[in-house]
């Protein structure tokens, strides 16, 4: 296996809903380095994260491997270099590596990187404690900040994501002036993460547009399911939204989109006055999605597309320019496109992903993939399983759910208990099980918790620890 790509350059976001962006088809959306990069390379429309939450779903990327694989389950559990990254693979075959940005491991430990660059880990090494606690759920006092600060202003996220920017511009810049071995650069941008705040000038690029321009694609009714109800009214911030409220929010949210675009478009600017865009493969991708108020839900945390599916681009050598790509992928397969990208065999290394720039040369639109969710405000474990137009999500000891995505995209029609469809439940099913069994991972994953919250002090003792609404920053200077 072998690529003319010398050089990798990944750019992750955090927290994306794919539909926010020109190439995906937003009217609204300014993105015009998104689409650009789309219209250069493929864009893939069936992009998922393994799980719909920081850290589960950052150990899946570096990894290659399912959150019940590396026993990530929540962002009190972060990845510590174990087991071994593509960073890690990368690294041994004479690729420098280096990261700039979120990471959001345990910090301190051998992450595959040559260097490690503004990075930003889990707060203290343990992260969100009070996330363990998922059949008892802890009093949250907080989810009304989310409304309150949305609007213009400059947050440390935004502030964070310039000095990233910068950084990577830089080290692009340096790399050019000198003759050295093949490179994975790995940058990490934290907006469009909340809190919802834009810079005035980017705010006002989306001032004109009402809550119904904004909100395309965007407007599902509420969910009935009792797991999702449940974790609606954990995770309360709609209830401090009302219609005018909500479409500040979105225009933040844009604002931050675009500003992340602007980023973006610097960088491949970068590149190309470097003389390197030519021998380099690029991926564009986020963490997760974000709910962005639809059904009543903000942030991610649920299997519904905003808050599963993600924005994948890739472009460079052997790739198709132009392409819209159907076939299911997820953040698993970035692993083995790396090793693509360096002429390392992706089975090597135990990958049970498939290289992207494959994918992109050969569509299979009836592929299988699945991501997971153990963590706060879920009483039990959620699987979701893509394959062709289907999509089937299993909750441990409550009703699933089945969605058919080419005829209905906003899933607002659950199949799954129509008789009619009996026969594609049994096969997603069957395809679930070949990955795992559903029910011996949710009793680990809770097992796991649980025996967390005893070796902090129980819950007595992490109640006296402090809410942690979103990570902070690093120190930038």
């Amino acid at each position: 296996m072998s690529s003319d790509s010398r050089n990798l350059i990944f750019i992750l976001s955090d927290e994306h809903n794919r539909k926010i962006a020109g190439c995906y088809g937003h009217p609204v959306a300014k993105t015009p380095n998104l689409d650009r990069l789309a219209d250069q390379g493929t864009l893939f429309t069936s992009a998922y994260c393994n799980s719909p939450i920081c850290v589960p779903s950052r150990a899946s990327l570096a990894t290659g491997r399912y959150v019940h694989e590396t026993g990530n389950w929540d962002n009190a559990i972060a990845y510590t270099g174990e087991p071994p990254s593509w960073h890690h693979v990368l690294r041994e075959e004479n690729v420098e590596v280096v990261s700039i940005g979120k990471l959001h491991y345990r910090g301190g430990d051998d992450y595959g990187f040559s260097e490690e660059i503004l990075p930003l880990h889990v707060v203290g090494g343990k992260g969100d404690l009070k996330g363990l606690f998922r059949s008892e759920l802890p009093k949250r006092d907080n989810t009304g900040d989310l409304a309150a600060q949305a609007g213009r202003g400059i947050s440390t996220y935004w502030e964070y994501d310039e000095s990233i920017a910068a950084a990577a511009q830089n080290w692009l810049t340096n790399r050019a002036k000198s003759d050295g071995k093949p490179f994975a650069l790995f940058v990490s941008f934290v907006m469009p993460h909340f809190p919802l705040v834009a810079r005035d000038e980017y705010y006002e690029l989306y001032e004109e547009f009402d809550l119904h321009a904004l909100a395309h694609r965007l407007n599902a009714p509420p969910a009935d399911h009792p797991t999702l109800k449940r974790m609606a009214d954990y995770f309360d911030y709609d209830r401090y939204f009302d219609s005018e409220r909500r479409a500040v929010a979105l225009r933040a949210y844009f604002g931050m989109v675009s500003r992340l675009d602007e980023h973006i478009g610097k960088i491949l600017e970068t590149l190309e006055n470097a003389g390197m865009r030519d021998t380099s493969q690029i991926i564009y991708a986020s963490d997760h999605g974000d709910n962005l108020g639809n059904r009543g839900m903000w942030g991610k945390s649920v299997m519904y597309e905003d808050s599963v599916g993600i924005p994948m681009i890739i472009s460079g050598p052997d790739i198709p320019q132009g392409k819209v790509n159907t076939t299911p992928i997820s953040l698993l397969d970035i692993a083995p496109t790396a090793c693509h990208c360096f002429g390392i065999d992706p089975a090597d290394a135990g990958y049970s992903g498939r290289s992207l720039i494959d994918i992109a040369n050969n569509p299979d639109p009836n592929r299988t993939v699945m991501s997971e969710y153990h963590a706060a405000g879920s009483d039990t474990g959620q699987f979701m399983v893509r394959k062709g137009d289907w999509k089937y999500i299993v909750y441990v000891n409550s009703r699933p759910q089945l969605f058919n995505l080419r005829d209905d995209p906003e899933e607002i029609h659950d199949l799954a208990s129509d008789p009619d469809f009996a026969s594609i439940v049994s096969v997603l099913d069957r395809e679930l099980h070949k990955i795992c069994d559903p029910n011996a991972v949710n009793a680990r994953a809770f097992a796991d918790q649980h025996q967390l919250i005893e070796l902090n002090g129980g819950a007595e003792g992490i109640a006296s620890t402090a809410d942690i609404p979103f990570t902070p920053i690093p120190a930038t200077n």
